[in-house]
């Protein structure tokens, strides 16, 4: 009978994740706030260093933060200055939306407090968010062009992803902050013209999950695009592909492999 029982709930489980109806586990909420944080800054501090690890990193230029569980209003974030190669969970700070240092010394990105604070305020829903100048992003970035479903793994972020059409700069003004979390709006992914990607989740394992994806997928096309003409996933398709591989869920397990096999080679990072 328990087996039964347990073989119904695995069932459960599966149909849905493959209808992609699962809205996560993602915020801990059983969890008492300091083990969320703690949980929260370890993932974040993983994905630092599987970034640099990929090679996404490019002088001080690139942040990952996530949203503190206790106070809405802060987010944590990597100081300027910091390889993401050497990243530890002490230098993380802790910053409000007045730009305040409230955790943690060193220097905060001006860049990444423009950014992040406008995609927190206006996405209440989003926990995490990643940008890095990685080599691919920023290639696609120049086209100004939305990826297309050519491949499975792009068909997570068809119909999910935006384009910020316009470069003005370094993002440094607060209306080049609103008018990037406009053009976000209520995707998972934005590309940004002549800059590079930019990827939001409910958790720092969906968030960096997708960048890392949809960096593979910007280099899959300009293979792909430099070889011929690529075939397009037919549009049904391609929606019911999203359904499974670009859910909340979808991204938060895909994260996994990574961060254990980065937490068990680079075990510094926690300190």
């Amino acid at each position: 009978m328990a087996t039964t029982e347990k073989n119904k709930t695995k069932t459960g489980i599966d149909a849905a994740v493959m209808n992609g109806d699962i809205n996560m586990l993602l915020g801990e909420p059983t969890q008492p706030p300091e083990q969320v944080r703690e949980e929260r800054k370890r993932k974040l501090t993983a994905a630092f260093r599987l970034f640099g690890k990929f090679g996404f990193d490019e002088g001080v230029a690139g942040h990952i933060t996530v949203r503190d569980p206790e106070y809405d209003d802060h987010f944590w974030v990597n100081p300027m200055g910091v390889s993401f190669k050497q990243m530890t969970m002490s230098q993380l700070l802790l910053v409000n939306h007045q730009g305040e240092v409230v955790e943690g010394d060193g220097y905060l990105n001006g860049a990444a407090f423009t950014i992040h604070s406008h995609i927190h305020k206006t996405r209440p829903d989003v926990v995490a968010a990643a940008h890095a100048h990685s080599l691919y992003g920023k290639s696609w970035s120049t086209l100004g062009r939305l990826l297309d479903p050519i491949t499975q793994d792009a068909c997570a972020f068809y119909q999910d992803h935006g384009l910020l059409d316009t470069f003005s700069g370094v993002v440094l003004e607060m209306g080049e902050g609103a008018a990037l979390a406009k053009a976000l709006g209520n995707h998972k992914a934005l590309i940004l013209q002549n800059h590079g990607l930019l990827t939001v989740g409910k958790s720092v394992d969906e968030a960096a999950w997708w960048y890392i994806t949809m960096e593979k997928s910007c280099q899959a096309q300009l293979l792909a695009e430099a070889a011929g003409q690529p075939i397009l996933i037919d549009p049904e398709v391609a929606i019911r592909t999203r359904a499974v591989v670009g859910t909340e869920l979808a991204g938060l397990f895909s994260f996994q492999p990574l961060y254990n096999v980065i937490a068990k080679e680079q075990p510094d990072m926690f300190e």
